[in-house]
């Protein structure tokens, strides 16, 4: 029975009142709202009729009985990772994951706990640690996965070799039904059966009519399941079996919100292992890997058996990716990892010694790895973890979609399935295609290089599903192992478990959702495969070619680089890296970098029914966008290289065109003018920004909020003082020549970093040259989307350097943001620029010339203290800070790098109007609450004029300090024990002067601004 779309006749208007009536939570009918959520991590895509974030469970509960009043198809959605398009439909989204993610409570003793479900596994996990137990299925999406979803999808992960999948994990689940039944479920005896019936009712009706089907079926379902570990596909009607404890909860799991909304769940828990080991074998090729499995199993029982081909390890080479953790692995084309726990750590050594011996192999051998250290451990599973993102989007511009990525058969099995499967691929011509999984038990992972944008490609495809649901089939398998049938594999049902089983199925759906209004069109009575594809034949998307950055890396095409996101999520984790630093602190999809590409590619137009309909000139692309720090920590932290800094700044510069910006695109945008303007009166400036009632209202003019503190200028700029000292400019062909580059902050605000940098370099043997002029890398502007303006900034900029880039010399940036934009954003923005080129390759961060560049015999000086190290986000995204950690470790830094994300200030994001309290919540979640626990003898170091910004205007009591300055310190002799940042000269107000000169600075500010607006405005449209 073909899918049947739900949602029309819907009272949609009326629908969104009552909803917002009745419902404490957030009501969403919005355009931006439904594109967000449109499409899950699938190649499906249905967009939602609205969407309902509830604060509580109850408010959740009242709205799936508004929905059923109205008759609206209602889809439940946690962390929206699905691969097989169970979270995508025409329907109210219920996203529980904002406000319903508590743990209600644990038992310790009994190893339970009751959770809502919208509580993400490594939270959920973090907060059981103090009693030491934890829930056992682990996905590789654990830093961002909902509870909720787990139970929906029956989730395994690599764990589960050893605890099994969620429905092994869950004791009893509160659920309620679309017509409003609500009831705990779980196991049920005779006696308690009876109870039920004796009650009558709706929820009688159920048992009964479970029981009933059961019983009908009993022979069907004992010998139509698939008796293999990894049996994801289809409704667990084996729960329902009497030796299985008419379980009626496990019967729910895996029913992928097409029965029940999932309300709360009552879990198992297991010990957290004190010790675990990890052994690596290499193989010659996946196949003989796969071989090896049930010999392995034979004489072990790891916790995780795991393997890696040689394709995805080739990808990292090729991405860049993951080499680290490559690095760790023997010899080999192919790789089986294995790890073993114990209740020490020589129990779980000896597993893996005892495997290695019965195997005849030893740890001396070159195919063997072995470690029972744990961060190596992880570093190594984090390459088995990478598989989707690595393989998603290969650098040779292909494209590698999910629809077969995980089927499973019994391991014993395995090696003569994956050499059928690749024959599969072959006859298809599906080349390429990496082959990776959970291989003790039998389930395999991988994504093929489909073609889903043209019907001849769209008809390989489903013809493709039918052939590996039938080879799958024949080896007695699953058509998913792990991530559920949903669209993708609904319609395949019927070649693996037969008709009757299916029909059976329908029985249950028809049972708890007569209507058909739960998740409609997955599973049962399901769309086609080939159906409601998020691109398909009739995707027609319009052309983005014209743009300004280049997107080297996707054809040129602006429309590519958008689908580089394929829904992975990780840009929805929590703690550890940089992205997503908006997403972290309001919890909106919306505001994800997942959300964000979703958006953008509903604007591209590729669909008749993309509820964003403006182009470039969209109010909710912009609206999205406007949360996005441009951290760019979406660039190195997507596996797949999302880069939304790049795509806001594009965006922006299309959608301003001929228009009026924002006031604070003026104001800060134009940073550095204002700055040189500035440099004629610096005390006169910092009176009209820091003055009562003037620096008020100029912020309010300038779109900048009024808590923030204006930065001090400098009495001198580092330029000026330079000058002043009158040292010749040293030659630039001569090898031991560096330009020390002035950018706007380091010369206008801190200009003692870059004296301390001259200090610095000078000691390790190099001549600093200083350009003359005004000079800008364009930073504020790209970040503004004024990328016409950057350009030519950019222009003017090399000319001033050109001695310097003929001859090669180095060019040291102490700004990080600086550095990042002439080795990435620039090279981009100005695709061809000879000159540009030259500037990337001889731009060196201060640490990577002191590392890599000074005479051998040179020595840092030796600071001796303890630093907490906040690197900056385009550091982190662009540059690397190996350098950094690498002269810290010989200058005797005891450096704790932070991995608490981004500071929250990020350039001008943090000054806007509308920001500052978002700006604010991003450090309190990390970063600033380490700063405060900094010993007072140690340094808090941050290379960043924005980092050091946010640190000093909250309240850690603390200032923040450039390596530059600890090693120029150091050169100086020891700076006092109890507050070593106090050693440095820093620029200050002067409230006396600030009352003295209030009066001329507010005249004077406007008549100069406008006057320099009007030279710089016509020197810049002189620049070519």
């Amino acid at each position: 029975m073909a899918a049947e779309d739900n949602s029309e006749g819907v009272d949609l208007a009326a629908l969104e009142r009552a909803l917002r009536a009745e419902v404490d939570g957030e009501v969403r009918f919005d355009a931006g709202s439904r594109g967000a959520y449109a499409t899950d991590g699938s190649n499906y895509r249905q967009v939602p009729l609205g969407v309902v974030v509830p604060r509580t469970v109850e408010a959740g509960a009242a709205a799936v009985a508004v929905c059923s009043r109205f008759a609206a198809p209602v889809l439940s959605r946690g962390g929206g990772t699905s691969l097989g398009g169970q979270c995508t439909n025409s329907a109210v989204v219920i996203d529980w994951t904002k406000y319903c993610n508590r743990l209600v409570s644990v038992d310790p003793d009994a190893r339970t706990c009751v959770v809502e479900p919208g509580i993400v596994l490594d939270e959920l996990n973090r907060q059981l640690a103090e009693h030491k137990v934890m829930f056992g299925p682990k996905p590789s999406t654990h830093t961002h996965c909902a509870l909720g979803g787990m139970i929906g999808n029956n989730s395994c992960g690599a764990s589960a070799q050893a605890y099994g999948k969620t429905v092994d994990n869950v004791r009893r689940l509160e659920v309620l039904t679309y017509e409003g039944t609500r009831f705990w479920a779980g196991p049920t005896s005779d006696e308690e059966y009876a109870e039920v019936v004796a009650a009558g009712g709706p929820r009688a009706r159920l048992y009964q009519g479970l029981k009933d089907l059961a019983g009908r079926n009993l022979a069907e379902i004992r010998r139509g399941y698939p008796k293999v570990p990894r049996r994801v596909s289809g409704y667990n009607l084996d729960s329902l079996l009497p030796e299985n404890g008419f379980d009626i909860a496990k019967a729910l799991v895996g029913s992928e919100g097409t029965l029940v909304t999932v309300l709360h769940a009552e879990l198992q828990l297991v010990e957290v292992p004190a010790a675990e080991a990890l052994l690596v074998l290499g193989f010659d090729d996946i196949y003989q890997a796969a071989d090896a499995v049930p010999d392995l199993l034979e004489h072990s029982h790891p916790a995780q058996l795991e393997a890696i081909d040689g394709r995805m390890a080739q990808l990292m080479r090729e991405e860049h990716a993951y080499l680290d953790s490559l690095e760790q692995l023997p010899e080999g084309d192919s790789w089986l990892l294995l790890q073993f726990t114990g209740d020490t750590k020589e129990q779980a050594d000896a597993q893996a010694r005892e495997l290695l011996r019965a195997i005849g192999r030893s740890e001396g051998d070159a195919s063997v790895a072995f470690s029972d250290d744990p961060p190596r451990e992880h570093e190594m599973l984090r390459a088995r973890e990478a598989g989707l993102g690595v393989t998603a989007r290969p650098p040779d511009g292909s494209e590698t979609w999910e629809g077969w990525e995980d089927s499973a058969v019994a391991p014993e099995k395995l090696g003569a399935y994956l050499r059928d499967l690749e024959r599969l691929f072959d006859h298809y011509g599906y080349q390429q295609a990496s082959l990776y999984g959970h291989f003790g038990q039998g389930c395999v992972h991988t994504r093929i290089p489909f073609e889903l944008r043209e019907g001849h490609g769209i008809e390989a495809f489903r013809a493709f599903l039918h052939d590996a649901a039938d080879l799958v089939s024949s080896y007695g398998g699953s058509l998913s192992g792990e991530h559920g049938d949903g669209q993708a594999r609904g319609e395949l049902l019927p070649l693996m478990f037969g008709r009757p089983l299916v029909d059976a199925m329908g029985e249950v759906k028809a049972l708890f959702d007569p209507g058909n209004r739960m998740n409609p069109g997955k599973v049962v009575h399901p769309h086609r495969v080939d159906a409601n594809l998020r691109l398909g034949a009739n995707w027609r998307p319009e052309p983005h070619r014209d743009t300004h950055f280049a997107y080297p890396h996707d054809d040129g095409d602006f429309g590519q680089a958008v689908m580089r996101c394929v829904g992975i999520g990780n840009c929805r984790t929590h703690q550890g890296g940089v992205m997503c630093p908006s997403y972290r602190a309001t919890l909106e999809e919306e505001h994800s970098t997942r959300g964000r590409s979703r958006l953008l590619f509903e604007m591209l137009g590729g669909h008749a029914d993309s509820p964003v309909t403006d182009g470039w000139r969209s109010t909710e692309v912009r609206d999205a966008l406007d949360l996005c720090l441009a951290c760019k920590g979406c660039k190195s932290d997507c596996p797949v290289g999302v880069d939304m800094a790049t795509y806001k700044a594009e965006f922006l510069a299309h959608h301003y065109q001929g228009r009026l910006r924002p006031a604070a695109h003026y104001s800060m945008g134009w940073l550095p003018l204002w700055a040189q303007l500035a440099r004629v009166a610096p005390a006169l400036a910092n009176a009209a920004l820091n003055a009562p009632g003037l620096s008020r209202l100029g912020k309010l003019l300038a779109g900048i909020d009024t808590r923030r503190e204006a930065p001090v200028f400098a009495a001198e700029t580092f330029q000026d003082g330079w000058r002043r000292s009158g040292g010749p400019q040293p030659d630039p062909h001569d090898p031991r020549t560096v330009v020390l580059w002035p950018d706007t902050f380091t010369n206008h605000f801190h200009p003692h970093i870059a004296q301390a940098a001259v200090k610095v370099l000078q000691d390790a043997g190099f001549q600093v040259a200083v350009p003359e002029g005004p000079v800008c890398c364009g930073l504020t502007w790209i970040s503004t989307g004024q990328l016409a303006t950057a350009e030519r900034v950019l222009r003017r900029t090399t000319r001033a350097l050109q001695p310097w880039l003929e001859a090669g010399t180095p060019i040291i940036a102490l700004e990080p943001s600086c550095a990042a934009v002439f080795r990435t954003d620039a090279p981009d923005l100005l695709a061809g620029d000879q000159d540009i080129v030259r500037l990337a390759a001889q731009v060196r961060t201060f640490a990577e010339q002191l590392v890599n560049h000074a005479p051998e015999d040179w020595r840092p000086p030796q600071v001796g203290r303890a630093a907490t190290v906040q690197t900056h986000c385009h550091q982190h995204a662009d540059l690397g800070a190996d350098p950094d950690r690498e002269l810290m470790d010989r200058a005797g830094l005891d450096a704790e790098v932070l991995d608490e994300g981004c500071c929250g200030l990020a350039g001008n994001f943090g000054f806007e109007q509308g920001h500052y309290d978002l700006s604010r919540t991003i450090a309190e979640q990390g970063v600033l609450p380490a700063v405060r626990d900094t010993a007072p003898s140690a340094f808090v170091l941050a290379d960043g004029f924005s980092c050091r910004t946010q640190i000093e205007q909250s309240d850690t009591g603390r200032q923040a300090v450039h390596l530059a300055e600890a090693l120029a310190m150091a050169l100086d002799g020891p700076a006092p024990a109890d507050r070593p940042e106090k050693a440095v000269a820093r620029p200050r107000s002067h409230p006396a002067a600030g009352r003295l000169l209030a009066a001329a600075a507010a005249g004077a500010a406007v008549g100069l601004a406008a006057a320099a607006a009007l030279i710089t405005h016509h020197r810049l449209r002189r620049t070519p």
